[in-house]
C-alpha cells in the first residue's frame, strides 16, 4: 500500500493534535481543524489505510486514531521539520553555560535542570568521563591537627575531593611539599594513566609519613579512575506525572525506579553509531519499563571525542522538534565551552 501525499497529511494531522492534547483524534476533527479539502468519509478511508500500515492504533472501538510507535519513527525520520531555535533559548542556554563553567558537577546539574524546565520533561546527564581528561591541579589542604583535604582539579574543570585522617599530626610545610611533589609527577597526566610505581617511587621521598603519603595515592587513583566518574544528575521526574499517560501509578512507579538506578541511566543513555543526536521511541527501547517514554539523547565532545551524554525522556508523543532543538543547543554549548577551558 502505498503512502502517497493526502495520507501523510492525515498522518501529521494525528501526529501533532496527538502531541498537544493526548486525546484520539477522529476524522471529523481532522475535517474541520486542519482544512485538508477533503470529506470525512474520505479521511476515514485513508485513516484504515494507515491503521493497516501499523502507523496509527485505535485504542478503543469508539475512540480515535492515535500514532504508534511506527508511526512516530516515520514522523521523526522523514516528516518532522526542524525547529530554530529562538533568541530566548540561546541566551538562556549561553549564559548558564557560561556562569557554570567553572564548575563543571554544578554544570552538568544545572544542565538537567534548565532542559527540563524548557522542554517539561525529564532530563538525564552524565559528567565527563574521557581518556582526553588530565589532572590539572592538586591540592592538599590541612584542615586541622588531625585531617586532611585532597582537592584534584581536571582539564574540565571538575573538582573531586576527599578527606584524609592522619595518624599523627605533620608539618604544613611537610604536607605543602607533598602537594608540590604531586603537581610535578600529575600535572596533564590522563586520569586513566596514574602511573602508580612512579608515585611509589616518590613515596620514599616522605619516609617519615610515608603511610600517609600512599594513603594520599590511593584516593587519587579511586577519584580518577573511570569506574568513579559515571555521575548521573537528573532534574524533572516529576515532571512525568504531569501526562495523562502516567496516571497509572504502577506504570510511573516502573519509571522511577529506573530513574534512579545508576546502570540503568548509564544503559540507558549509551550511545550507538555516529555522533548524532539519537531518539529511541517506546518499544525500540530495550528497557520494558521504559517503552511507554521516548527517550532522546546526544553526546557532548572534548576535542572530538565524547565525554559524556544529555538525554531527555517523555511520553512517546513528547514534541520530539522542541527537544531536538533545545539538546542540540546545550550540546554545542558545552562542548564548544569546555574545549575553550581545556585550550586556555
Amino acid at each position: 500500500m502505498q503512502l502517497n501525499d493526502r495520507k501523510i497529511r492525515i498522518l501529521e494531522a494525528i501526529i501533532n493534535d496527538y502531541i498537544q492534547t493526548a486525546e484520539p483524534i477522529g476524522s471529523r476533527t481532522i475535517a474541520k481543524r486542519y482544512g485538508l479539502g477533503i470529506s470525512s468519509a474520505t479521511i476515514r478511508n485513508e485513516m484504515s489505510d494507515l491503521e493497516e500500515m501499523g502507523l496509527i492504533i485505535q485504542p478503543h472501538a469508539s475512540a480515535g486514531r492515535v500514532p504508534s510507535d511506527k508511526g512516530y519513527r516515520l514522523y521523526v525520520d522523514k516528516l518532522m521539520q526542524q525547529k530554530e531555535f529562538t533568541e530566548n533559548e540561546v541566551d538562556v542556554l549561553q549564559s548558564h553555560v557560561i556562569n557554570n563553567i567553572d564548575h563543571i558537577d554544578y554544570l552538568m546539574q544545572e544542565t538537567a535542570r534548565v532542559i527540563a524546565a524548557l522542554t517539561n520533561y525529564t532530563t538525564v546527564v552524565t559528567a565527563p568521563v574521557s581518556n582526553e581528561l588530565q589532572i590539572k591541579q592538586i591540592q592538599l589542604i590541612p584542615v586541622d591537627e588531625k585531617s586532611v583535604a585532597l582537592v584534584i582539579i581536571d582539564n574540565v574543570n571538575e573538582i573531586k575531593n576527599s578527606m584524609l585522617k592522619l595518624e599523627k599530626p605533620i608539618r604544613f610545610d611537610v604536607i605543602s611539599e607533598m602537594s608540590v611533589v604531586l603537581n610535578n609527577v600529575l600535572k596533564d597526566t590522563a586520569v586513566n594513566e596514574v602511573d602508580v610505581d612512579k608515585l611509589n617511587d616518590v613515596a620514599e621521598r616522605f619516609a617519615n609519613n610515608k603511610d600517609f603519603f600512599v594513603a594520599v595515592i590511593k584516593s587519587i587513583i579511586e577519584k580518577t579512575g573511570t569506574g568513579q566518574r559515571s555521575h548521573i544528575y537528573t532534574s524533572g521526574v516529576k515532571n512525568i506525572l504531569a501526562f495523562p499517560e502516567f496516571s497509572n501509578l504502577d506504570k510511573a512507579r516502573a519509571i522511577f525506579q529506573t530513574l534512579e538506578e545508576k546502570d540503568e541511566l548509564v544503559a540507558l543513555l549509551k550511545q550507538t553509531g555516529d555522533n548524532n543526536i539519537q531518539i529511541l521511541i517506546g518499544s525500540e527501547n530495550d528497557m520494558t519499563q521504559m517503552k511507554d517514554c521516548s527517550i532522546v539523547k546526544a553526546n557532548y565532545f572534548l576535542k572530538n571525542s565524547a565525554v559524556g551524554s544529555i538525554g531527555i525522556i517523555g511520553p512517546t508523543r513528547m514534541d520530539y522538534r522542541q527537544s531536538i532543538s533545545v539538546l542540540k543547543g546545550i550540546v554545542r554549548s558545552i562542548s564548544d565551552m569546555i574545549d575553550f577551558i581545556d585550550n586556555t
